[in-house]
C-alpha cells in the first residue's frame, strides 16, 4: 500500500509540475483511500481513520474551482483536524512551541484578512484557529507527527496566500501538494508509533504477570 500510495504521489506532483490536469484528477483522489488501506493494515485508531477520510473529503472538494467547493472542503479538513485533536488526547507538548505557534497564527490571520474576500474572512480565521492547534498538538505525538503537523499548517497557508491573491512560487499547486501529501503521511504514521509502542507495552505487562 505505502509503494502505490508513493506512485500515486509521484503521479500527482508529477502532473502539477507537467500542467497535466487529467492526471491531477486521477492521482489525487486516490492518495487518501491508499493511505487509510494501509492504516487500517497496520491496525490503526479509528480517529486517524476517520481523520484521513475527512483529508479525502476535502481533497475532492477542493478539485472544483468554487467557492461553495472551497468552504465545503475547508469544512471536511476542519472535522479531520477535530478527529486529530481528540486522538492526541493530553500528551504534553512544549508551551514555547504553542507561543510559537500563537504568534504565527495571529500575524498570519492578520496580514491575510484585507486581502481575502469579505465572505471567507470569518471561516478562515476560524479554520486557521483549528488547524494551528491540530500543528501544535500533534507534537506530542513525537517529532515525526509535530512535523506533520507543522507541513499541514504550511500547505493550507500557501492555499490561503493563493485566495488573498499574494505573489505565489512557481508551480504553487505542486508545492501545496507536496507538504499536503508528506503532512498526512507523517502524522499517520507518526500516529501509529505510540500506538505500537503501546501496544507491546501492554503484552510485555500481561507476560510479566
Amino acid at each position: 500500500m505505502l509503494v502505490a500510495f508513493a506512485a500515486a504521489t509521484a503521479v500527482d506532483l508529477g502532473s502539477l509540475l507537467a500542467d497535466w490536469h487529467t492526471g491531477h484528477l486521477i492521482a489525487k483522489p486516490l492518495l487518501m483511500p491508499l493511505l487509510v488501506v494501509y492504516v487500517i493494515t497496520r491496525r490503526a485508531p479509528r480517529l486517524l481513520i476517520a481523520a484521513l477520510l475527512f483529508g479525502w473529503g476535502g481533497d475532492l472538494a477542493l478539485l472544483f474551482d468554487a467557492d461553495p467547493a472551497f468552504l465545503i472542503g475547508m469544512g471536511s479538513f476542519a472535522a479531520g483536524h477535530v478527529c486529530y485533536l481528540v486522538l492526541f488526547g493530553r500528551r504534553r507538548t512544549g508551551p514555547l512551541l504553542g507561543a510559537a505557534y500563537a504568534a504565527a497564527l495571529l500575524s498570519t490571520v492578520t496580514l491575510l484578512w484585507g486581502d481575502l474576500p469579505a465572505e471567507l474572512r470569518i471561516p478562515v480565521a476560524g479554520y486557521s484557529l483549528l488547524l494551528t492547534a491540530m500543528a501544535y498538538r500533534s507534537s506530542a505525538l513525537g517529532r515525526r507527527a509535530g512535523l506533520g503537523g507543522a507541513l499541514f499548517l504550511l500547505s493550507d497557508t500557501l492555499i490561503a496566500t493563493g485566495v488573498a491573491e499574494w505573489p505565489q512560487l512557481p508551480r504553487p499547486d505542486f508545492w501545496v501538494m507536496a507538504t499536503y501529501v508528506a503532512a498526512q503521511y507523517l502524522l499517520a504514521t507518526g500516529a501509529l508509533a505510540p500506538e505500537r509502542a503501546y501496544g507491546r507495552e501492554a503484552l510485555q505487562g500481561s507476560t510479566i504477570s
